[in-house]
């Protein structure tokens, strides 16, 4: 199996090239900038910073022919997401007051017996990752009947533009997934069955995500803001990725929206998020998945279940 490598933001400092020039990829490289709906086929950095030709396999426009091509799977999904919506907010109802008893007893130190206080912290948390999973399932479950109901990659419109897309990744040298808005991005490419695309692909070539690109292949997505501007800044699961890699959670300039430097914060997402490794994915930071390891790139960290952001060298997926 060839690489598959998740890195920060690229705008900042971009080290895609390196990594492309590392493996000896060639040209074409298929791109996908759905994430990014108004500056989608915008590849001009993109191309200049590779210097490679790039070819956009314009998600975004896609799908915009799929919806007006079968009004009837546009209408479907449309009502499968108001149904995630649903979900998702009274999710977040639950969730404020499962994670403020782990909090609270993240915090408290004195007059208990270690051992007892310990003990009290995990069911706590256990809690918290008990209501996580039967989200998480729920989720899955709209998916699933949707699929088995709709299944959108054997319909006319959906299946024409999966062949044009199956067409310009064989003549690709390697997969780059930008960021952008993630929920966008994921419904895309699930739209046109890119998990299993994805698997195909990888077989024999490297696939590159970044920021919300590094999100969407992950097997959860979690969103995170400890000091949004509205809301209550709880780290919440939003869906299933496409599973294209599992063993890690991706957190895009986590240093900008989580508090690294508040140990309860951080020991909290870690431990409720275990086994899975939480790994802040900032400018110029990456992570490559090789044989089924997980590699670190330079000056790559990950949160500790003690609540400090540590140096993080190898994981096995």
């Amino acid at each position: 199996m060839h690489e598959l490598i998740v890195f920060g933001p690229q705008r900042l400092e971009p080290v895609l090239r390196p990594q492309l020039d590392r493996l000896g990829v060639g040209e074409p490289v298929a791109s996908i900038t759905a994430g990014w709906q108004e500056r989608e086929g915008e590849i001009e950095d993109m191309t200049d910073h590779l210097q490679r030709q790039v070819v956009d396999l314009e998600l975004h426009r896609r799908t915009e022919v799929v919806w007006e091509e079968d009004p009837d799977l546009f209408h479907a999904h449309r009502a499968r997401q108001d149904r995630l919506q649903a979900l998702q907010r009274l999710y977040r109802l639950r969730l404020d007051y499962a994670l403020e008893p782990a909090r609270r007893l993240l915090r408290r130190e004195d007059a208990f017996d270690p051992k007892m206080l310990e003990a009290t912290r995990e069911s706590a948390i256990g809690a918290v990752r008990l209501l996580d999973d039967e989200h998480l399932q729920r989720v899955r479950a709209e998916h699933e009947r949707f699929e088995s109901q709709w299944h959108p990659t054997t319909r006319d419109a959906v299946a024409a533009q999966r062949d044009e897309l199956t067409a310009i990744l064989s003549r690709s040298d390697a997969l780059a997934i930008a960021g952008g808005h993630v929920a966008v991005l994921l419904n895309r490419m699930r739209l046109f069955g890119f998990a299993e695309l994805i698997a195909d692909f990888i077989a024999e070539k490297p696939v590159f995500a970044w920021a919300a690109g590094a999100m969407a292949l992950s097997s959860r997505i979690v969103l995170f803001h400890d000091s949004p501007p509205q809301g209550a800044g709880n780290p919440e699961v939003l869906d299933a990725g496409l599973g294209c890699y599992r063993g890690l959670v991706p957190l895009p300039a986590a240093g900008g929206r989580l508090r690294l430097d508040d140990t309860v914060r951080v020991s909290l997402f870690a431990r409720r998020f275990a086994p899975d490794v939480c790994l802040p994915l900032d400018a110029g930071m990456s992570a490559r998945r090789v044989n089924g390891s997980w590699l670190s790139g330079e000056r790559s960290t990950y949160l500790a279940e003690d609540g400090r952001v540590e140096d993080w060298k190898a994981m096995a997926a």
